[in-house]
């Protein structure tokens, strides 16, 4: 429900326990749980869609760049290849050519920022071996002299 991730504890007549990864205990009142959004990971399948956004450098042919995110999502060992992942073009941005990278998981009780962040690292080590650049923003700083002088 909303920015909380967690298990039903216990059903209550005017709430519902809910424990998160971390042990805390929510308690969220049943019309919360009526009137708000409620996100169900395993009601009908396990399988979760993740989104990763990343940028490259102009210079980097974004066809390689695509590619090369593709495979290195497909070596992440819960990343499916029964639903095999997707790189998208997205935007032109100041500093970068903006890509999507999506990929399904089947296990999302095993957690999210972990598999997110595995993926991010095959990234970074697929590009630095191919010499694609992440780019970064660079920024011109120039000091004035005093106008009274």
């Amino acid at each position: 429900l909303g920015d909380t991730f967690g298990w039903i504890n216990a059903l209550g007549a005017r709430y519902v326990s809910v424990v998160t990864r971390d042990g805390k205990e929510y308690l969220i009142p049943n019309e919360d749980l009526i009137t708000g959004q409620v996100v169900n990971w395993s009601h009908s399948d396990d399988f979760v869609r993740l989104d990763i956004h990343f940028g490259t450098s102009y210079a980097d042919d974004p066809h390689k760049v695509r590619a090369l995110a593709v495979e290195a999502a497909l070596g992440v060992p819960r990343v499916l290849h029964s639903k095999p992942p997707v790189c998208h073009v997205v935007g032109f941005g100041d500093s970068s050519v903006d890509y999507i990278l999506r990929f399904w998981i089947r296990d999302p009780t095993q957690g999210l920022t972990n598999i997110r962040g595995d993926v991010f690292l095959a990234l970074w080590d697929a590009f630095r071996a191919n010499g694609i650049t992440i780019p970064f923003p660079q920024r011109e700083v120039r000091i004035l002299g005093d106008a009274s002088s």
